[in-house]
């Protein structure tokens, strides 16, 4: 190691540690201990363009233990990008760029929101994934448009995780020799030392998984650190994880211990540290000329490899003009001329079908108008309909696939969707059954906070599924996927729905569920009903009462529109007038202007919700005065319309309902 060398990195602990120190809250263990190999790979390796964050062939970078986020913010401080160290000294404060764990789309050179851990890991999976298919499909000989790594560190925390099991399993399987790991080995965990719950072999379990696995037992040693790199980077058959024995706290006197982990130092221990690793004690955000000079390095090797690539896209443009267009529009996120142009109309003459059927024959359409999209299912696909007619499998021998299969692992799967799409280029989409989306909480609530244009398909979605019985029958899983801010659901009621439904998850930039049904729902008639405009306002009314005036108006989503419907028809022989509002999504309606909401559902009139899901949620749109149908209790095993009928899921019911709100003193007219 060279003076320089050291300077350098004592430069990136001690503007973390000093970040930590002013805001009197962080994780100082972390950057004391990882900036050595942290600092090797982005002054020897990581090809990436501080001038320009978003240049799509740049190496990614994910802290996947993110809560070392002041070392990432060292790191983007002082190779230039644009973080001026006055965002350094407003580390995790109101309105500042450097927020306590890493955020995507607030402080430039940040690839993924991290801080749940092994979240980062499987995102890096699905970044490794991405760029992957990318060059197998666009490269050419000579034309290697596409050629990047996808580089992490990762902490004994991350490893814990299931989530990281699964999408270690994952990524070994599918060959993704372009990944690399730094795991930041320091046998230290918040509670005290990882043995207390934490003792397998790491090396063996990831060799297991099929990685490339190599270690370096002194986290200081520049040059073991720089061996490996190169070595992990040499094997392009496996992923690779280099683990690095550290020091939790290195150099101060909490090193190798549990209070290293999540506390500022405090004046004492930070001047201990400083003395001990020669640091001036005085100015605080201290970067000496030499370390600025040489890191800022960077932005010149940047900009050469960006410029050397511009000239290949030039040449690569000039030779395959047609696919770089394509290219070109996949990476800017440009939806292809045409990409709906195939979406099917089905004709109530076509039949009952179910949502996932209708689902199925939308992905069709998409097969040859749309190539950034691609997905599959965690172990599911038979029954979400989620493949790709016509595509093959991506697998470790066969990187241009579009059908993925992503094994029983519903949160790395959706990780991994999530890192796919901030990779760019590609707009994925992964299933499975709407219960097991509890499975995958974490990312579903990341992909919320990135805004990733991730699109989350859940089928057999309620009561009507039957016979499997409760485990399978979800009841609470729609109200709490609308809770999750900026987080769209769509539950279509017929097969002309969930194709507006699918057009709405393509156009909208932002994480979207789509929830389909197994059992088969009447088609509805495109030609007399609003679909194409109402499903993307959210609610429309499907379906006016009889005479023009409603008495009562019945809101229904999925699989209850048409129990709806038919109870429209039973109140009129009654001689109610109903109208019924067709509601696929909250979020889409509660974002339309006051005027079209009260269009729809006019005050000083009974509502009446009907839903096979707990109710909680639907005061707000039917009002104190209202009522709601639904199931606030768990399923049962038995056929699902057994299940229906004895849960109260009938027109006899939804009639009896709305007919006492007609007669309500308060609601309604005087029988």
């Amino acid at each position: 190691m060279t003076d320089l060398d050291t300077t350098c990195i004592n430069t990136l602990r001690f503007l973390a540690v000093d970040a930590v120190e002013t805001a009197k809250s962080g994780h100082p263990g972390l950057p004391l201990g990882a900036a050595p190999m942290a600092y090797v790979l982005w002054d020897r390796f990581l090809h990436h363009n501080p001038a320009d964050p978003a240049w799509s062939n740049r190496d990614r970078f994910v802290l996947s233990a993110g809560h070392g986020s002041a070392l990432l913010y060292a790191l983007l401080h002082t190779t230039g990008y644009d973080l001026p160290v006055d965002e350094l000294k407003r580390f995790r404060q109101w309105g500042s760029r450097t927020p306590g764990h890493p955020e995507h789309g607030l402080t430039p050179g940040v690839e993924a929101t991290t801080g749940p851990l092994g979240q980062g890991f499987a995102m890096g999976v699905g970044m490794a994934i991405a760029e992957r298919h990318l060059a197998s499909v666009f490269n050419r000989d000579g034309f290697p448009l596409v050629d990047h790594f996808t580089y992490g560190i990762v902490s004994d925390g991350d490893l814990m995780e299931g989530i990281a099991s699964e999408a270690a399993s994952l990524a070994g399987t599918l060959g993704l020799g372009k990944l690399v790991y730094l795991y930041d080995d320091n046998h230290i965990s918040l509670e005290g030392p990882t043995e207390w719950a934490f003792t397998e072999s790491v090396p063996d379990r990831f060799a297991a998984y099929g990685w490339q696995v190599l270690t370096v037992p002194d986290g200081n040693d520049l040059a073991a650190i720089d061996v490996a790199l190169r070595a992990a980077r040499s094997d392009l058959r496996r992923p690779s994880l280099i683990c690095v024995r550290t020091h939790i706290g290195y150099g101060s006197p909490v090193q190798d211990t549990r209070e290293a982990h999540g506390e500022a130092l405090g004046p004492v221990n930070l001047r201990a540290t400083k003395e001990k690793l020669g640091w001036p004690l005085a100015p605080t955000f201290l970067v000496p000329e030499e370390a600025r000079r040489h890191l800022l390095e960077a932005r010149d090797r940047g900009a050469t490899w960006q410029r050397e690539w511009d000239v290949l896209r030039t040449r690569f443009a000039s030779a395959h003009p047609e696919e770089v267009r394509t290219f070109d529009g996949q990476i800017s996120g440009q939806l292809p001329d045409g990409w709906d142009s195939g979406l099917p109309v089905f004709p109530p003459s076509s039949g009952p079908m179910a949502t996932r059927d209708a689902s199925q024959k939308i992905l069709e359409s998409f097969v040859g108008r749309f190539p950034a999209l691609l997905g599959g299912a965690a172990d599911l696909s038979p029954s979400t309909k989620t493949l790709l007619p016509g595509s093959p499998d991506y697998s470790a021998v066969d990187g241009v696939g579009r059908n993925f299969h992503f094994g029983v692992r519903e949160h790395a799967m959706s990780a991994i969707l999530n890192g796919m799409a901030l990779h760019g280029g590609l707009v994925p989409y992964g299933g499975t059954f709407l219960t097991f989306s509890d499975y995958a909480r974490g990312a579903l609530r990341l992909a919320a906070l990135q805004q990733t244009h991730t699109i989350f398909v859940y089928t057999h979605d309620s009561i009507g599924m039957g016979e499997d019985g409760p485990t399978h029958q979800p009841v609470e899983q729609l109200v709490s996927l609308r809770a999750i801010p900026g987080f769209t659901v769509l539950r279509p009621a017929d097969a002309n729905e969930t194709a507006a439904a699918w057009r709405v998850a393509v156009l909208r930039k932002g994480p979207t569920a789509l929830v389909f049904s197994r059992q088969k729902l009447p088609v509805l008639d495109p030609a007399t009903h609003p679909i194409a405009a109402g499903v993307p306002r959210g609610a429309y009314v499907l379906s006016e009462a009889h005479g023009g005036t409603p008495e009562v108006i019945l809101l229904a989503t999925g699989s209850e529109v048409s129990l709806a419907l038919e109870s429209q028809t039973q109140l009129a022989r009654d001689g109610i007038a109903a109208r019924v509002v067709s509601f696929p999504s909250w979020r889409l309606f509660d974002e339309q202007p006051t005027s079209y909401q009260e269009s729809v559902l006019p005050t000083g009139i009974p509502k009446l919700s009907v839903e096979a899901g707990v109710t909680l949620g639907w005061s707000q749109y039917v009002g104190a005065e209202g009522a709601s149908i639904g199931v606030d209790r768990f399923g049962a095993s038995a056929p699902g319309p057994v299940v229906q009928r004895e849960l109260g899921l009938t027109v006899d019911h939804v009639v009896e309902v709305a007919r006492r709100l007609v007669h309500s003193p308060t609601t309604g007219r005087t029988p």
